[in-house]
């Protein structure tokens, strides 16, 4: 058989899985009001919330995900990641290293004094 031809035959039965999916949950619903439960606590689920996917859908998936494997091993992505500027490093000056240090200093003689204070 041709891919034509699959493809056909795969896109009709899943619209008939569709289909018949929704005549489970209509059957449901009936049954559920005829017992007097509620339809949404009896749920008909043949395939257990799984899809399945056509081959055409799985090959064009696959494509694309090749056609940016691509991309990325020419370098094509990587590209514009490297296009942004580097920020420098920062750097401590001497000077507000030792404006640090002193104020800490004064915190802790701050802190010293407070429990020299409330010892005595």
């Amino acid at each position: 058989m041709s891919t034509r031809n699959e493809e056909v035959i795969e896109a009709a039965i899943e619209g008939f899985e569709a289909k018949k999916r929704l005549i489970d949950e209509q059957i449901a619903e009936l049954k559920g009001m005829l017992s007097g439960a509620s339809s949404e606590s009896i749920s008909v689920s043949p395939l257990n919330g799984r899809h399945t996917m056509s081959v055409a859908a799985r090959k064009r998936i696959a494509d694309a995900q090749r056609k940016r494997w691509a991309a990325v091993k020419k370098g094509g992505a990587s590209e514009t990641v490297a296009s942004a500027p580097k920020k420098a490093k920062r750097r401590l000056s001497p000077e507000g290293r030792r404006r640090i240090i002193e104020a800490t200093k004064k915190r802790w003689a701050a802190v010293r004094a407070a429990a020299a204070k409330s010892r005595k």
